[in-house]
């Protein structure tokens, strides 16, 4: 079944590729826009043998490069080498055996579809492929070695630029599969950028009212995404993270523009949040205390609200 379940996401990618047009980024006319190395460098990805070095040179100078994503899209074989570099590794989760140098090989590979993914002009395509679901097995592991810690942060890096911009068929897609669960799991028990970066993701999931509908749908879903919340937020009672905290208020500060998740949060927010000794860490950041100051006013704590508002502080670091 599962095998049967690759074959036709693999389908899918090649069904995304216009085939007329597959060399198009490789022909002579558009051959001058593009920059010599750059082209060289996606050539050699199809061959094993040179793949390795031409997908470490490639993740280090994508930046270099605007017009990666589209040359790595419409490159013939380009992406199926991609996909062959994830799926290599499918034996080594579990049991948990990923090792360094496959874990930065993996993620090399991964770093180029996060360009892909943030591309405007390839956004959609990597999207209509499903190629997202790739990395969800990145995303279910629970090993804490450095390698798969690695490995899961790179795989949220590729969401997290699908989220980056405002696009409701982003929303749309990930609500789809099993992202709230998979970013939930990460929050409890990865590390702090990794919590971070899953937090991120479910906060631009609820920014979007389809995201925000869809968790306050059903009492299970919003418990389940308060639950974690409220965990993370007793967890940074030991230790602190301001940008982590800054992310989770956001998060609450949304679920608070929806009626009955606002009347479960007058019950079910952390205490710690109208704690002044917790929250002075927010002094500086005048931007996460109006949103605090404005979610203590939403469920019932004006007082709270109107302390946190008149903090003294510096600048705005959001």
């Amino acid at each position: 079944a599962v095998w049967v379940s690759f074959v036709r996401l693999w389908r899918r990618v090649f069904d995304c590729v216009p085939h007329r047009r597959v060399r198009r980024m490789m022909d002579a006319p558009s051959r001058g826009a593009m920059d010599p190395q750059m082209e060289h460098l996606v050539l050699e990805l199809s061959d094993p043998s040179t793949r390795e070095n031409a997908l470490l040179d490639l993740s280090k100078k994508r930046e270099s490069f605007p017009e990666l994503a589209p040359c790595l899209w419409h490159s013939f074989g380009t992406i199926s080498a991609l996909l062959q570099e994830i799926i290599a590794i499918y034996p080594m989760l579990s049991p948990p055996t990923l090792t360094a140098h496959a874990s930065n090989r993996v993620c090399n590979a991964l770093a180029l579809l996060q360009c892909v993914a943030s591309h405007p002009d390839t956004r959609q395509l990597f999207l209509q492929a499903h190629i997202p679901l790739y990395l969800y097995p990145f995303l279910n592991t629970v090993s804490k070695t450095r390698p798969f810690e690695y490995l899961r942060l790179t795989s949220l890096g590729v969401i997290g630029a699908l989220v980056k911009v405002d696009d409701t068929d982003v929303i749309n897609f990930l609500l789809s599969t099993e992202i709230i669960p998979l970013c939930l799991r990460t929050m409890e028990m990865g590390s702090e950028l990794s919590k971070t970066v899953a937090t991120f993701i479910v906060q631009k999931i609820l920014l979007d009212d389809v995201g925000l509908n869809y968790i306050c749908a059903t009492a299970e879903r919003f418990f389940a995404v308060g639950a974690v919340l409220g965990g993370m937020v007793q967890m940074l009672a030991e230790q602190p993270s301001v940008r982590l905290l800054k992310h989770i208020i956001r998060c609450y500060l949304r679920l608070s523009d929806n009626p009955r998740a606002r009347e479960a949060l007058r019950q079910c927010l952390p205490d710690l949040l109208r704690d002044p000794n917790f929250t002075a860490c927010l002094k500086d950041d005048v931007t996460t205390r109006r949103w605090l100051a404005q979610l203590l006013i939403n469920v019932g704590h004006a007082s709270a609200g109107a302390q946190v508002a008149q903090m003294q502080g510096g600048t705005n670091n959001a």
